[in-house]
């Protein structure tokens, strides 16, 4: 009975620890700019979360701060991962001002997660008065200062007299100009040039890029210009919309679309990885950016678009169709 009752305690501490484990990993600190301002100037008040990457840590919802502190505007949150991307911190701001004279507190904010809910610490805001000099006396207003009147500002106010009858002489020269130059004028020719096949002019862009070598000193551009270019080429080859669209919702068009298994993973792959560089600061491999270039040509390539040219007709009424 002894030993049981043993056990069914250490089961007990060992989800106790578990549970406060838990509580602790997440983490709320809340910080200002500056602590003290004058009136009417403005700081940010930030809350940095702490958490482990698939943690949801819902913020609370900040309408205004108290009677004496305004809110002007939130913030974007921007967030970061560490090394081992098992954490990652939140950076919430706002920005706010006062127009009271004195100090005020900034109160704490809970903040719900798995774990329980978390509170931020209370900050102190202290808001300065412009000083005044009193022993000094009044002085009355200055007078208006003379200024010149230079040539430029009698240009800028008589302008139209000035270069009106210039603009005038400038329209009968050109339209003399014009006919003559038109009773002249000889037959052009125009070369035709053939439209290029839209996969051959994204495979040219790709081919520029990766002559640039871009990542060796910029990889965030390098990915940012090889994103754009396939999502031109989705966007004029599957007619969907790619502009200022996140890779979920890109994918979300392209759902209904015959594409094969394989060239969608290496389209996912193109679009994964430069949202992690562009958006979390990760830095690729030497040979992950040349694979990113490679899959990038072969999506081009084997999803381009076949042009069927129509079947000539031959001898005996048979058709001949080359594709």
């Amino acid at each position: 009975m002894k030993q049981q009752y043993f056990k069914f305690l250490v089961i007990a501490l060992a989800l106790i620890c578990c549970f406060k484990a838990n509580a602790q990993s997440v983490q709320v600190v809340a910080k200002l700019d500056s602590p003290s301002i004058k009136i009417g100037e403005q700081t940010k008040l930030s809350f940095i979360v702490h958490q482990p990457a698939k943690e949801r840590v819902n913020f609370p919802r900040i309408d205004s701060i108290s009677n004496k502190i305004t809110l002007v505007s939130a913030n974007k949150a921007d967030t970061t991962y560490d090394q081992s991307r098992a954490n990652i911190t939140i950076n919430k701001s706002y920005t706010i001002t006062a127009f009271d004279a004195g100090t005020d507190t900034i109160p704490s904010f809970d903040f719900g997660s798995s774990g329980g809910v978390q509170k931020s610490n209370p900050l102190i805001l202290k808001v300065i008065t412009v000083k005044v000099d009193t022993t000094k006396g009044f002085y009355d207003i200055k007078q208006p200062l003379s200024v010149p009147y230079t040539f430029w500002d009698l240009l800028r106010e008589y302008w139209m007299v000035l270069f009106l009858p210039l603009a005038v002489i400038l329209i009968i020269f050109f339209t003399i100009w014009y006919f003559k130059a038109r009773n002249k004028k000889e037959v052009v020719v125009k070369k035709v040039i053939p439209d290029v096949p839209l996969h051959t002019q994204m495979l040219n862009k790709l081919n520029e890029l990766r002559a640039k070598k871009l990542y060796l000193h910029d990889v965030k551009a390098y990915h940012s210009e090889l994103s754009d270019i396939i999502r031109e080429y989705l966007e004029k080859r599957y007619a969907i919309k790619t502009h200022e669209k996140t890779t979920d919702e890109i994918f979300t068009g392209l759902k209904y679309i015959e594409i094969e298994q394989e060239n969608r993973n290496l389209l996912r792959q193109i679009l994964l990885l430069a949202d992690l560089v562009k958006f979390a600061k990760e830095k690729p491999l030497p040979n992950e950016n040349e694979q990113s270039m490679d899959n990038a040509i072969a999506f081009i390539s084997n999803t381009r678009q076949v042009s069927v040219v129509p079947p000539a007709p031959t001898e005996g009424g048979h058709t001949d169709a080359h594709v």
